[in-house]
């Protein structure tokens, strides 16, 4: 692993989860996709062949995800969630005032809240990087894209759970 690839920080369940839909994908959905092709492909006059385009959008997707879930799986840390100490890691659920707004996020990967609406704040952001490793009750701010100073107090931070 080279230096300028971050670590994704994943639970075995959604670990799991990727690796499965990666097979899936790779094997049964990408057969499936083609003969979707093959199939449209067949009808005739390619350029107003709607499902044919179609598939091959849907071809397109597919073959993308494919290539993200290898590079995240291949960055992955999997462990068991982070410990209930009330500091920021990758993994918890932390509700804190943003800007003196209340805010709910899961710090760390969008794969692991899965199909949540939660929001999701990586490390690598500016308000990841500020708030990782802080503790609850911590003040502090950070400067965001725009240039703005924005002030952020943690409020609590518990492992999260599916």
């Amino acid at each position: 692993m080279s230096t300028n690839e971050p670590a994704v920080w994943l639970t075995q369940e959604a670990y799991d989860r990727l690796k499965e839909e990666l097979t899936f994908l790779s094997g049964p959905g990408r057969a499936e996709i083609v003969a979707r092709i093959e199939q449209a492909r067949s009808e005739g006059d390619l350029k107003e062949n709607g499902g044919y385009h179609a598939a091959r959008e849907e071809q397109g997707k597919a073959e993308g995800r494919i290539v993200y879930l290898t590079d995240l799986l291949r960055r992955a840390h999997v462990g068991e969630a982070p410990a209930d100490d009330g500091v920021v890691e990758p993994g918890m659920l932390v509700v804190a005032k943003i800007a003196g707004d209340e805010t709910t996020f899961l710090f760390g990967s969008r794969e692991v809240a899965g199909d949540s609406d939660l929001e999701v704040y990586s490390e690598q952001s500016p308000i990841g990087n500020a708030v990782n490793g802080a503790k609850v009750g911590d003040k502090l701010s950070y400067v965001a894209p725009n240039g703005r100073d924005i002030s952020v107090e943690i409020i609590s931070a518990k492992p999260y759970s599916m």
